[in-house]
This record gives structure tokens, sequence and C-alpha cells, in this order.
């Protein structure tokens, strides 16, 4: 990454940070074609794709993480909180109970909890 790229993703950091992702996503631009293939430049980007409700998006930047590196909890996290938004309870299931697994943290444990109860009740 050039000094540039770097203070446009460290920008887009902070963007999301005071939850304005779609301004977040203008300042990734130039990073995402610099540095696409970046796990962390993906996370971000799916994170602010999450943010601004672009699930499609969203879910393609998550499954290149994890592509990279299928041990990232957080990934699976958002993978499975971007599914649940999408409607895709199963597959969201899935990839929430793996994130437990590697992960069990309390944000983790209820985000599993809420899915497991949606399709208990047949939602």
């Amino acid at each position: 990454m050039t000094d540039g790229t770097f203070e446009a993703f460290r920008k887009a950091e902070a963007l999301m940070a005071q939850r304005r992702p779609l301004d977040a996503l203008r300042e990734l631009r130039p990073v995402l074609d610099e540095a696409g293939e970046a796990p962390s430049v993906q996370l971000l980007a799916g994170r602010a794709y999450l943010g601004s409700a672009q699930l499609n998006r969203a879910e393609e930047a998550f499954r290149k993480v994890l592509d990279l590196d299928p041990s990232d909890h957080y990934a699976r996290f958002a993978l499975g909180k971007t599914l649940q938004r999408q409607g895709r309870l199963p597959e969201a299931l899935a990839q929430l109970r793996m994130a437990v697994a590697m992960h069990p943290s309390p944000e983790y444990q209820e985000a599993l909890g809420e899915v497991k109860a949606r399709l208990a009740l047949g939602n």
C-alpha cells in the first residue's frame, strides 16, 4: 500500500467509527483498486457495505475475506449477520455457529440465539 492508500484506508476506518459508511466507501475506492485483495481492506469494505445496506456487496466482501483466511471469526460473524438481514436464516445460522465456536463473545452468542429463535418461530 502506498502512503496515500494507507491514509485513505485510515480515513475510511475513522468514517466507519463515526457511522458514515457511504463516506467510508468513497474513501475506500482507491484502496480497493490498489489493495483490494488484502483481507483488511475487504473486511472494512464489507462493514461499510453492511452499514449502508448493500447486502450483496457485503456478502461478497466477507466471503473474499474468508477465502483468504477461513479462521477470521469476525468475517464469519459479519457474514452471518449479512445473511440474516437477507432472510437466509439457515445459512446465517451456520456462519454464526462457526463464529461462536471460534470466538464465544457475548455479541456473537446473542446473534446466534436470535437466529435460532427466528428459525424456531418459522421466520
